[in-house]
C-alpha cells in the first residue's frame, strides 16, 4: 500500500550531509542555466549547495542575497545528472527551501489563481468574452511596473480551453489507469490530456480521469511546507479511490511530486506506456517540419525524451528535430516566469533562438509551462510559429481502427 504521507521533513542535519557529498568539481557548471546567465559561483549548484549547508548549520542566517540565489534555481536537476558524486541536489534544495520558508513577495494571490482550475476556467471564459487579445498589448503596458502580473498576462492564450478531458473506459480485461489532470493543465492542456486518452486506449489501456487540483509541485519547490502537505494528501485520497493500477500525467512538471506523494506507485508519463505498445499504434501521413521542445522534467524526471522522438518519428514525411542543448532550460519552471519574469525571458530568448536555427513550422513541447512561456515569447517577437503538445498531434495522425 502507498504511505499514508509523503516523506518527513528533512533535519538541518540531514542537509548539511547531503550538501557533504558535494566534492566540489564543478562539472555541473557548463549544464546549469543560472551559472549561464550569471557566470556566478553563488548561482551555480556547487554555490547552492555550500549556501545550504551554511544554513543548516547555522553559520549563516538567510538574508535576501543568500536566498535570492537559492530562490533563482531553476530545479531543472540538470546537475544531477553530471554529478559524479550522485549529490540528490533536489532533494537538498526542496529541503532548505522547507527550512527557510517561501520567499518574501512570492505572489501568493496569482499562483492562488492559477492553482485553482474552476477560477482559472472562468476567468478564461471571461477573458473570451471581453476580447482579451485585442487589449492585451495595452493592459502589458500598463502592467510595466508590475512585471508579474505583465507576464502572467502575456502567457494566458487567446484561443478558448478545450472542455474537461473525458475518460472514463473501463474494459476489465485492459489495465487501468489513472489520469491526473492537474490545475493549469487540466484547463490549458486539456485536448493534449483527452489526445492521451486517445492514444492510451489505442495501445490497450482504459483509461478513467481523476478530479482536477493541483498537485502541490509550485508550493513543494517555493518551501510552502503546509500547503504542499495538503495537496499530498489529495492526490493520495484520489488515487486510492481510483482502483488504477498505474497514474499517469501528460506534464513532466507533476511527475516528480506525484511520486513524492505516493511513493510506492507507479507514476509514468504516458509517452513510456505508448513507446512500449508502439506497434499498435499507426499514424497518418504529415508533410511538415516539426522543432521538438523536450523539457527538464521530461529528460531528467521522466526519462522519455527518447521515447517521445521516437514515437514522433512514426508520423510518415513528418520532419522533427530536438532543440539543440544548451540552452538547458527555457525559463518557465514552474512559478519562475512569474517570481522572476525578466531571468525567464533572457533563458526563452535564447531557447527561441535556437528555435529559429531549425525553421520548424511548428513547435512541439510537453510541459505546459514550457510551452505557453516560449508561445508567449513568439507572440512578442514573432513570426507567428503554432505550438502544440506531441501527444495532441500524434492523435491527430492517429489512424483509428474501423470496425
Amino acid at each position: 500500500m502507498p504511505l499514508e504521507k509523503s516523506p518527513q521533513p528533512a533535519s538541518p542535519g540531514h542537509i548539511a550531509e547531503l550538501a557533504d557529498q558535494c566534492v566540489q568539481c564543478g562539472l555541473c557548471l557548463p549544464v546549469c542555466p543560472t551559472y549561464a546567465l550569471d557566470r556566478s559561483e553563488a548561482e551555480s549548484p556547487r554555490g547552492r549547495i555550500a549556501i545550504a549547508a551554511a544554513l543548516a548549520r547555522g553559520e549563516a542566517d538567510p538574508t535576501a542575497d543568500l536566498r535570492t540565489y537559492l530562490d533563482h534555481c531553476l530545479a531543472c536537476l540538470n546537475c544531477e545528472t553530471v554529478c559524479p558524486a550522485q549529490v540528490r541536489y533536489g532533494e537538498l534544495l526542496i529541503e532548505t527551501r522547507r527550512l527557510i520558508g517561501p520567499m518574501p513577495g512570492r505572489p501568493r494571490r496569482l499562483l492562488g489563481l492559477l492553482t485553482r482550475p474552476r477560477r482559472l476556467r472562468t476567468l478564461r471564459q471571461i477573458a473570451r468574452r471581453l476580447d482579451l487579445a485585442r487589449w492585451k498589448p495595452w493592459l502589458a503596458r500598463r502592467l510595466a511596473g508590475r512585471p508579474t502580473w505583465q507576464a502572467a498576462l502575456l502567457t494566458l492564450p487567446d484561443h478558448a480551453p478545450a472542455p474537461r478531458v473525458r475518460a472514463d473506459s473501463a474494459r476489465p480485461d485492459q489495465p487501468l489507469l489513472a489520469l491526473f489532470p492537474g490545475c493549469v493543465a487540466s484547463v490549458e492542456d486539456a485536448e493534449a490530456q483527452q489526445a492521451a486518452v486517445t492514444l492510451l486506449q489505442a495501445a490497450g489501456f482504459a483509461v478513467m480521469a481523476l478530479p482536477a487540483f493541483c498537485c502541490g509541485a509550485m508550493d513543494l519547490h517555493g518551501g510552502a511546507t503546509a500547503a504542499a502537505e495538503n495537496a499530498a494528501k489529495q492526490v493520495r485520497q484520489a488515487w486510492h479511490t481510483s482502483g488504477a493500477g498505474q497514474l499517469v500525467s501528460v506534464t513532466p512538471g507533476c511527475l516528480g511530486t506525484l511520486r513524492r506523494a505516493l511513493p510506492d506507485v507507479r507514476v509514468v508519463d504516458p509517452v513510456e506506456l505508448l513507446a512500449a505498445h508502439a506497434q499498435r499504434l499507426h499514424f497518418r501521413p504529415l508533410k511538415q517540419r516539426a522543432a521538438l521542445h523536450l523539457p527538464c522534467t521530461q529528460i531528467n524526471v521522466a526519462g522519455t525524451g527518447a521515447a517521445l522522438l521516437q514515437l514522433l518519428e512514426r508520423i510518415p514525411a513528418l520532419e522533427v528535430s530536438s532543440l539543440p542543448r544548451p540552452p538547458h532550460c527555457c525559463g518557465a519552471a514552474g512559478s519562475h516566469l512569474l517570481e522572476f519574469p525578466e531571468r525567464a525571458a533572457r533563458l526563452r530568448d535564447a531557447t527561441l533562438r535556437q528555435v529559429a536555427t531549425l525553421a520548424p513550422q511548428l513547435l512541439l513541447s510537453s510541459n505546459i509551462g514550457c510551452r505557453l512561456h516560449l508561445a508567449a515569447g513568439i507572440d512578442t517577437q514573432g513570426p507567428p510559429l503554432p505550438t502544440m503538445h506531441p501527444l495532441t498531434l500524434l492523435a491527430r495522425q492517429l489512424q483509428q481502427e474501423t470496425r
